[in-house]
């Protein structure tokens, strides 16, 4: 699975919420300041070589959908992030998180409860 840049990705967080929709579609559920309606439709012709959308023709329009989930995205970037960045390490991972966002005390909680649920699992 390929990266995809910001734009694309933009693209892909509309479509996921919306469903299957037409670039008209998309390019109105984008945030302000939005792209040209062509901007938007060579973004979703590119989504769709690389594999991340599809479309259905109705006569000359085109509806879009996501082939990619966007769990299978996330999990996949999280993989990514944990090798490139911690070395693999899913506790320096955690500890960066922990001190970087300055969890309040309900937020710990709430992961050592995750962590223990997990190990209960086990």
């Amino acid at each position: 699975m390929e990266r995809l840049t910001k734009a694309e990705e933009q693209v892909m967080q509309v479509l996921w919420k919306l469903g299957p929709a037409f670039a008209k579609d998309v390019l109105a559920a984008m945030p302000a300041p939005r792209p040209a309606i062509t901007t938007v439709s060579t973004i979703i012709r590119i989504l769709e070589e690389k594999g991340f959308v599809a479309h259905e023709a109705y006569g000359r329009s085109h509806r879009y959908h996501a082939v990619v989930s966007k769990q299978a995205y996330g999990d996949r970037s999280v993989k990514k992030l944990l090798k490139d960045y911690f070395g693999g390490s899913p506790t320096a991972m955690l500890s960066a998180f922990i001190e970087r966002e300055q969890l309040d005390a309900s937020d710990l909680d709430g992961l050592l409860k995750l962590i223990r649920d997990h190990k209960k699992k086990r």
